[in-house]
């Protein structure tokens, strides 16, 4: 497997890549892998000829007081997880080689980044879509795939992508969950034991918002009080927000029609976790349990 910690060095990989006539894919993490980027990985690998990680905790999405300085870097086990999993090239940047100055230029999506997350992590999104876009000028993937965990941020970076004619395909691969239905991610590691004990309550908060739909209720305000009444059983866990939203505008709805994002965001001492579903009320099997 091919590492580069430069971007002339991606770019030359790729560039040999193309010229043998290779389809590229490319997943971006901020390291610190998991059995859910493993489901990316392993997604671009049967889509893919070519596949490309990059490994970069971007500072530019942290916000004041966010664990930038402590969020885990373990280079040398993700760089054996992408190789077993058959990822073709690391890209493992220094902050210096993405951002060598003073950045003046930002790229930001309005409105889709104003609610959920948006509300509490002031700036977080432009971090995103800013590092996103350097990262696809510089790997120039064909497609480029994200998990389904972070909803709100797949949905920014498909409409940024459309919007700036970008020439790549966005995939978004399901939430992988623990046994308890918990959604992987990096900062689970940070739970205490009684926490992690906990942390599932917010997959039981969103099973009974897929029960009541499956059971044809369909009032907004009615769901979000019930999925509350799950997550009070866990005192310790501050809830951030329980939003039933248009899957596509990201904008409240009072009646559930159509595609429709289901997500929670709440803390756990000092651990934010976030969960999702998304439900469609024209497809049987968008409203089932989620599994």
């Amino acid at each position: 497997m091919q590492r580069a910690t430069t971007i002339a060095q991606i770019r030359t990989y790729v560039a040999e890549a193309r010229a043998a006539g290779k389809s590229v894919g490319f997943v971006p993490t901020m390291g610190a892998l998991h059995v859910g980027h493993v489901s990316l990985i392993e997604a671009a690998v049967r889509r893919c000829d070519y596949v490309v990680v990059s490994i970069f905790v971007n500072p530019t999405q942290f916000c004041p007081g966010e664990d930038f300085e402590r969020y885990p870097r373990p280079f040398e086990r993700d760089v054996e997880l992408c190789e077993r999993h058959g990822a073709h090239a690391i890209f493992a940047p220094s902050p210096v080689e993405m951002y060598p100055r003073k950045s003046l230029t930002w790229v930001t999506v309005e409105k889709l980044t104003e609610p959920l997350c948006g509300r509490s992590r002031p700036g977080h999104f432009r971090g995103v879509t800013t590092v996103c876009t350097k990262l696809f000028n510089i790997v120039g993937a064909d497609v480029a795939f994200f998990g389904q965990k972070d909803a709100q941020q797949a949905t920014v970076i498909r409409r940024m992508a459309a919007d700036l004619n970008m020439p790549l395909e966005i995939v978004v691969c399901p939430t992988v969950r623990e046994p308890d239905g918990l959604a992987v991610s990096s900062r689970n590691q940070y739970l205490s034991p009684q926490e992690r004990q906990e942390a599932p309550v917010i997959y039981r908060a969103l099973r009974r918002c897929a029960e009541m739909l499956d059971s044809g209720r369909r009032n907004a305000a009615e769901i979000a009080r019930a999925m509350n009444e799950i997550l009070s059983q866990v005192p310790s866990l501050q809830v951030e927000y329980v939003s039933i939203v248009d899957a596509e505008t990201l904008e409240p709805v009072d009646q559930v029609r159509g595609r429709i994002l289901v997500a929670v965001a709440g803390r756990l001492g000092s651990t934010r976790l976030i969960d999702n579903i998304v439900v469609d009320i024209r497809a049987t099997e968008g409203i089932m349990a989620p599994r």
